[in-house]
């Protein structure tokens, strides 16, 4: 809704504060604690009405008790006790069980009294994206009403991936991703987004959003960088503690009529992984989980949010004695951290069939994960499998009816704090169905001016003459998909095209506004124009969409010529023509920009705006808003390709651009000219021969560069690539996309039998020289479910481009794991291979399975592993003939 603009900014000064590890210092506050008290954390410093975000945050001595700004109601803890005495096992069960939206009818939540209900992300009602505001009412009433019309009467709520805006519903306007509203340090705009947020979530008839994110991002390889406001704890707590206030509304007691319940994730530590591996091991200290990790959390449940989403990551540290192992089924994290010593009073939600994850549990059975303190559990797919198993655990007494009993005290509490249970349905809310609601433009094209950051401007060439005429050049000039990033209508952000965005406006289309479309010329590749008969060129490059995992670095570099070579192209063919060069960045993350800085004569880092590529625009050219540049980094940006992790507080802190910096209208900066080192090999790994210590990734829910993943079969043994969809098809094989550790993890491969085929990982850049991994006694390590087995004789065979190859045969293992039907790690020596003839030096193929009739299988997480050779559980090369 375009409603008026009338708060004042506030911004905090980072720059030149002496900030320690996460920019927290040992301090006298009086939230510290001293020996022996707990510290406790209440409502923050405030400043014209938001949080301030704190020069310095004192250094607590133990996890705080953290007081809500939502009370305890002694009328609703009567009303619960009441509800929850005449409740049957099975039904309690229900109300701790959430389905997808595409796994389960309105009949069955009536059948099986469901609490909750949840759409992933690239999820919509009759699985159309461009579904109306009506279509998501229509379904979210028939849901409520099956929910009112069980026994019991306790109405089902359903959550939404609404973390910039409501991203999910084609036309809502999307703002820009957390990592540049950290970069605007403005609280006061963060609540004003959660409001315009909780508003659209209404018009589609959601009662709860899994936001926000308050990871304080360590390495920048994590894929899911761009969700976390900032590597800063400070702006992290205080932002927290807004985006909370905006989305939830209310007083003391209730949330206001047109809230939506808040959802603090991921609790604890996702942002810590080591190497930036999504759903990865946290080696923190527990001071360091309190000080660093924790920070978000205070201010979020100081500001009274009601749920809380536990981490995919593990916490872990053998030289300091953790073993936490998966979060999902901490007892310490979820039990004694946050429930006791934190007194958070509301509902515990897993993740995304996280509790598979967790030792000796599966995706539909985890006793270990309810006594561990989860109250809802996201069992997508496989939830009537999960009701039926925790019902018996409860009769065999492996969970105690009190935990159950605690799990739905807090969702009907919950429940009566969010006011569903006097709520009409959902259509017939405030805000149902209003397309003002879904309309946030304004609002947006501010948080995308503030969120800005210059980084060089020689010459003074920004801002823009209005009377200029320009140049538009690259691959994001005119693409809203690449605008808008991860969770953008789809899970991952792509697939989508401008059209997807009805209401959305792109850079090009922003500077067309702004200079006049007669002014403003467009060539993505810079093919076939003279920059020289321009006032300046404006190239808009960078990332292009990822979600989760699939964005994770790994092991490649920061480098982001490695990453996009064409957006170093398009800068050649326009640097130094006669025009200065103004570079707009799309990105996620902080990358090693020093070539695309080298010629660019200013250079702006964009992040990811969201819908309002005007709010780009509008501080390119010299215009009535405000000052102008005012964002400032919320993260340090490396000056090094393998600068990884790079925080405050550490010894070797030598950033190209420290945290807190960010020109303004009328400087110049003094970048100069930047080295342009580029590492022969990705960060950690040797070159020839040597001795390999870091895994080889080639397919980790997404193609890991520069292997790409094909098929190929009589049809076309050329190779047809798998798209980024997940899919390709052949008439003798198809792939699709399928579940294996996590979700959308793994390609599953399925031969028809209508002939010969194969699923292959293969660099189409030719070979490489892989000896290390050979003297590092490595094997080809993959994660696989056999659906089917095979029919007929299957290999697995890697190489040194064709006809140059080594193959075992794979036809009785595979046969094995089906009987299993469950997920294996198969681990395969590279010995094996290099015996039969498999050219070390020159490998282009590292994984390929090939067979001649039907066969149907699942591959997810393929690597070679350093050392995984001499493991208990690697096959010997005399059971592969």
């Amino acid at each position: 809704m375009n409603r008026p603009l009338t708060r004042p900014r506030v911004y905090a000064i980072l720059a030149g504060l002496a900030l320690l590890t996460g920019g927290i210092v040992p301090s006298a506050n009086a939230d510290s604690g001293k020996p022996g008290r707990q510290p406790e954390i209440g409502q923050p410093a405030m400043d014209h009405g938001c949080a301030r975000i704190e020069k310095r945050l004192p250094t607590l001595s133990d996890w705080p008790k953290v007081k809500s700004r939502i009370n305890r109601d002694s009328a609703d803890e009567k009303r619960v006790a009441k509800i929850l005495a005449g409740m049957t096992l099975a039904e309690k069960v229900g109300q701790m069980t959430q389905p997808e939206i595409g796994a389960i009818t309105p009949d069955e939540v009536r059948q099986y009294s469901i609490g909750s209900v949840l759409n992933g992300g690239g999820s919509w009602p009759g699985r159309d994206k461009h579904a109306t505001p009506q279509a998501w009412l229509s379904l979210a009433d028939a849901y409520w009403e099956a929910s009112v019309g069980t026994r019991t009467k306790i109405p089902v709520i359903w959550g939404i991936d609404a973390v910039h805006g409501n991203n999910n519903v084609y036309g809502a306007t999307i703002f820009p991703h957390n990592i540049g509203l950290g970069a605007a340090q403005d609280p006061c705009l963060i609540r004003d987004i959660g409001e315009a947020t909780a508003e659209q979530i209404r018009a589609t008839g959601q009662d709860w959003a899994f936001s926000p994110t308050l990871a304080v991002v360590r390495d920048d390889r994590w894929g899911r960088t761009y969700e976390g406001f900032s590597e800063d704890p400070r702006i992290t707590r205080a932002y927290g503690y807004e985006a909370v206030r905006g989305l939830q509304g209310g007083n003391s007691h209730r949330l206001g009529s047109k809230g939506v319940l808040a959802t603090a994730k991921h609790f604890i530590g996702d942002g810590g992984t080591l190497k930036g591996a999504d759903q990865g091991v946290n080696p923190s200290s527990e001071a360091e989980m309190i000080n660093i990790h924790g920070q978000g959390y205070y201010g979020a449940l100081a500001a009274g949010a009601q749920t809380v989403m536990v981490s995919f990551n593990s916490w872990t540290n053998a030289d300091l004695g953790i073993n936490e192992g998966k979060l999902h089924g901490s007892d310490l994290a979820l039990n004694q951290i946050l429930k006791k010593k934190m007194g958070f009073d509301g509902v515990v939600v897993s993740d995304w069939n996280g509790i598979g994850q967790v030792a000796g549990c599966t995706n539909a059975s985890c006793a270990r994960a309810v006594n561990a303190g989860i109250d809802v559990f996201m069992v997508p797919n496989e939830w009537k499998a999960f009701i039926a198993n925790t019902i018996a655990q409860v009769e065999s007494g492996e969970i105690p009816m009190a935990r159950i009993d605690d799990a739905v005290t807090r969702i009907l509490r919950v429940k009566l704090r969010a006011g569903l249970f006097s709520a009409p349905k959902p259509s017939a809310r405030p805000l149902a169905g209003s397309a003002d609601a879904l309309d946030a433009k304004r609002l947006a094209r501010e948080a995308v001016r503030e969120s800005q950051v210059l980084l060089k401007n020689k010459g003074k060439v920004l801002p823009l003459d209005s009377r200029a005429k320009v140049l538009v050049v690259g691959k994001s000039a005119d693409s809203l998909q690449n605008q808008t990033g991860g969770w953008s209508l789809t899970w991952q952000g792509t697939g989508n095209t401008n059209a997807d965005f009805p209401n959305g406006t792109t850079i090009l289309g922003g500077l067309r506004e702004v200079l006049g479309t007669n002014d403003v010329t467009f060539s993505e590749t810079g093919d076939g124009v003279d920059p020289a008969a321009y006032d300046a060129v404006i190239a808009v490059i960078g990332e292009t969409p990822y979600a989760e995992g699939v964005g994770d670095l790994s092991r490649r570099t920061l480098e982001a010529a490695k990453l996009y070579p064409a957006d170093l192209a398009v800068l050649d063919k326009v640097t130094g023509k006669g025009a200065p060069v103004v570079t707009v960045y799309v990105t996620g993350r902080p990358l090693y920009v020093n070539k695309e800085l080298n010629r660019s004569d200013a250079f702006v880092v964009a992040w990811l705006p969201g819908t309002e590529g005007g709010g780009v625009a509008d501080l390119l050219v010299e215009s009535r808003h405000g000052a102008g540049y005012q964002g400032k980094l919320s993260y340090s940006w490396p000056k090094s390709a393998c600068q990884t992790p790079l925080n405050p507080g550490t010894e070797d802190y030598d950033p190209l651009f420290p945290l807190g910096y960010g020109l303004r209208n009328g400087q110049s900066g003094n970048v100069g000219q930047l080295d342009e080192t580029s590492p022969e090999f990705p960060c950690g790994q040797t070159g020839g021969g040597g001795t390999a210590t870091e895994d080889l990734e080639l397919f980790n829910r997404t193609d890991i560069a520069p292997y790409r993943s094909f098929i190929g079969s009589p049809e076309n043994w050329g190779g047809t690539e798998i798209g980024v969809d997940g899919t390709a098809a052949h008439a003798e094989i198809n792939v699709v996309p399928s579940d294996v550790n996590v979700q959308g993890d793994a390609l599953k491969a399925t031969w028809t039998g209508a002939g010969p085929g194969q699923i292959y990982l293969q660099n189409p850049a030719g070979g490489t020289d892989l000896r290390a991994y050979l003297n590092a006694d490595s094997a080809l390590v993959f994660d696989t479910i056999v659906h089917a087995p095979p029919a007929a004789r299957t290999v697995i065979s890697l190489h040194c481009v064709y006809p140059c190859f080594s193959e075992v045969v794979a036809t009785n293992l595979f046969t094995g794991l089906a009987t299993q039907g469950t997920k294996a790690t198969v681990k395969i020596p590279i010995a094996c291979f290099a015996a039969t003839g498999l050219d070390m030096e020159n490998v282009n193929t590292a994984f390929l399975v090939y067979t001649e009739a039907a066969f149907s299988a699942s591959f997810a997480n393929v690597r070679w592993v350093p050392q995984a050779a001499k493991d208990p559980d690697a096959l010997k090369c005399s059971d592969l003939t």
